[in-house]
């Protein structure tokens, strides 16, 4: 009888995918849109960033005033004092309110002192004449006081 080796990075691709749901292997992946198809973005009111271990709700509103549907993402953005230092995402707990009533931890990224969530796990098609209304809380959990602005605003793609 023959035998054939199998290399084990080919086993443990096997054994992953036969640990996936058939669902997720017939569902097409969807891409997000680019950043390049964002059209604009429409900034929404400032405001500074909570002191010690402060908190503050964060609501994002946008209304589709088109008769069209539009793909759609809020975004929060947390810039750094011009002088610095930059703001460290440890520093900053920032939560969604779920369609459940329940608040969920939202992962903050950082570039060159600004934390921000990402455009592309938060896009959405809001039909025409229809808003958007998301809940933030934003929580300060660094040591020290930190300054910063909290920008919240939402991504208009064309």
């Amino acid at each position: 009888m023959r035998t054939r080796n199998i290399p084990r990075r080919s086993l443990a691709l096997a054994a992953a995918l036969a640990a996936l749901p058939t669902a997720a292997l017939a569902t097409p992946a969807v891409a997000a849109p680019p950043n390049e198809l964002i059209s604009r973005f429409v900034e929404l009111p400032r405001s500074p960033l909570p002191s010690d271990h402060g908190q503050r709700t964060i609501t994002v509103t946008y209304r589709n005033d088109s008769a069209r549907d539009r793909t759609v993402a809020p975004q929060i953005l947390v810039e750094s004092p011009a002088s610095g230092p930059f703001l460290d995402p440890a520093s900053i707990r920032l939560e969604v309110l779920g369609p459940d009533g329940h608040w969920r931890s939202t992962a903050l990224a950082s570039q060159t002192g600004t934390l921000y969530t990402r455009l592309d796990t938060v896009q959405l098609v809001l039909h025409g004449h229809g808003t958007l209304t998301e809940q933030y809380r934003l929580t300060v959990v660094g040591k020290a006081p930190l300054q910063g602005t909290i920008e919240p605003r939402v991504a208009i793609y064309r």
